[in-house]
């Protein structure tokens, strides 16, 4: 009895170990890049974007965003991703801030604009490593007149409120879950979904920016997910969606990278 009771133990223990740290993300090397900045002054037209976190300030992201070029976006892979950016000071002394420097999470898509050149204009054309930051973010590292400035960044652990976030969309047999809130690298490399009819999990595959789709019929079940992150983190939330759930629906659980 007694061995069947650790036994129990070590399975629940091994199960749930996965809401903890086996080793955290490190923040990579500084590279060179540029920045400018969009939205306004409040941020408000930054709301969306090609990641699909929505409304930005209810969802936790606040102000300090940044829309990714083609070369650092990765077709929604780096969505959640999270940069401290630093202006250049030795190169630009007139429109840098000097010795300050504020972390981003991407949450959208600064596309090419092959009708301008990459130097006058075309500033998140391929290949360049370009940040259009919300603009009160921006303005934590350059002045405003600058409009553009030289950077640089690295990536760095994202620190979050809360656990990860499940937000349930679509409709029958087509399950659209959007995955925010996620600490550590930030951004997502894979999910697998489970119905608490099924016993095996079935992978999801991206949709757009940091939704995953599912097509399969699961309702009136409850859910649990499999999250693997970029830097190869895994996490598990058994039945983070209730019986009862309704599309359009979030649920935040207590688990974090």
């Amino acid at each position: 009895m007694a061995n069947s009771v650790v036994l129990a133990f070590l399975t629940l223990i091994g199960f749930s170990s996965f809401s903890f740290d086996v080793h955290a993300f490190s923040p990579s090397g500084w590279t060179k890049a540029h920045a400018t900045f969009y939205g306004g002054s409040d941020a408000s037209g930054t709301m969306g974007g090609a990641c699909g976190y929505g409304n930005l300030y209810s969802t936790g992201y606040g102000t300090r965003t940044a829309a990714l070029s083609t070369a650092l976006f990765n077709d929604g892979a780096s969505c959640g991703q999270c940069y401290k950016i630093v202006c250049d000071y030795s190169a630009d002394s007139k429109w840098c801030k000097k010795g300050v420097s504020v972390t981003v999470t991407a949450t959208n898509f600064c596309p090419p604009n092959s009708a301008l050149p990459n130097n006058d204009g075309g500033w998140c054309n391929p290949p360049l490593q370009h940040f259009d930051m919300a603009q009160p973010a921006w303005e934590k590292i350059g002045i405003y007149r600058g409009g553009i400035i030289p950077v640089l960044f690295q990536r760095v652990p994202c620190k979050k409120h809360g656990g990860v976030r499940f937000t349930i969309n679509g409709r029958d047999y087509f399950e659209l879950v959007l995955i925010s809130n996620v600490g550590g690298s930030g951004s997502v490399q894979s999910v697998s979904i489970k119905g608490s009819k099924s016993e095996n999990w079935m992978p999801m595959s991206r949709n757009w920016g940091a939704n995953w789709q599912s097509n399969q019929y699961l309702n009136g079940q409850s859910l649990s997910f499999k999250v693997t992150t970029t830097d190869g983190e895994t996490r598990f939330f058994p039945d983070i969606v209730p019986t009862n759930w309704a599309f359009g629906q979030t649920f935040s659980s207590s688990i974090q990278f």
